[in-house]
């Protein structure tokens, strides 16, 4: 089941949007103001947001800015009522995934929200994971105070699995990632994995294997042997 929040500061509108998205088998949360969106977002990981522009306290445009700026990759489907190229455009730097334009059909908003679901967002230029955390635009990586060294290889592998955190990845996928169709044999991405979790599980584990699925970047619980 997807789960979504949902920023919308007209009640009205927001209780129809819910009791639509439920049907669909959405699980949904609301919001009615920017700030309020950001403390439900820090308690609760969303799989897509949707969001309105016109917000109170902090507009959709700043609420996105926040978000990026933390580091945070969820989805975002921007609603508003503005159709101008410069304002989609102004919703597009701010960090926004899709973009939407009331009056909708609620076929399609359910439409957009499946395809976002599926994936994490391109447009954070940082992620975080408890103390580790990955710079997109300066290629570092740091864990607490410590710089890491990685290679390009270890930092493609790193950057994938901190985007599926803290959801394991399979082995094919991490493969396909690092190398594309030209794969080496699978040796070579045990070399990598084994090189990384010596710069990343210092300070602690963070980096699992998880039997008969892949591995993991996530706090270590006693499930995961």
């Amino acid at each position: 089941m997807i789960s979504l929040l949902l920023v919308e500061d007209d009640l009205d509108l927001a209780a129809s949007l819910i009791d639509f998205l439920e049907l669909e088998h959405m699980q949904c949360d609301h919001a009615d103001n920017g700030l309020a969106a950001l403390a439900r977002i820090e308690q609760q990981r969303f799989d897509v947001i949707v969001l309105d522009l016109n917000l109170p306290k902090l507009d959709g445009l700043q609420v996105c800015e926040r978000l990026r700026a933390a580091g945070n990759d969820t989805p975002v489907l921007m609603l508003t009522a503005r159709d101008r190229l410069e304002d989609k455009l102004s919703g597009f730097d701010s960090g926004t995934d899709d973009y939407l334009v009331k009056p909708f059909a609620m076929e399609e908003l359910t439409a957009r929200v499946s395809v976002l679901a599926k994936r994490r967002s391109g447009q954070t230029t940082k992620l975080t994971l408890a103390d580790l955390q990955m710079d997109l635009n300066s290629k570092q990586v740091t864990r607490g105070e410590r710089t890491l060294k990685l290679t390009p290889t270890g930092f493609k592998l790193l950057q994938a699995l901190m985007r599926a955190a803290p959801h394991p990845i399979s082995r094919d996928a991490l493969m396909q990632t690092v190398w594309g169709d030209e794969q080496p044999d699978s040796n070579s991405l045990k070399v990598h994995l084994h090189k990384l979790r010596k710069q990343v599980d210092v300070e602690g584990a963070l980096l699992l294997t998880i039997a008969n699925v892949g591995f993991a970047l996530r706090q270590e619980s006693p499930n995961d042997q």
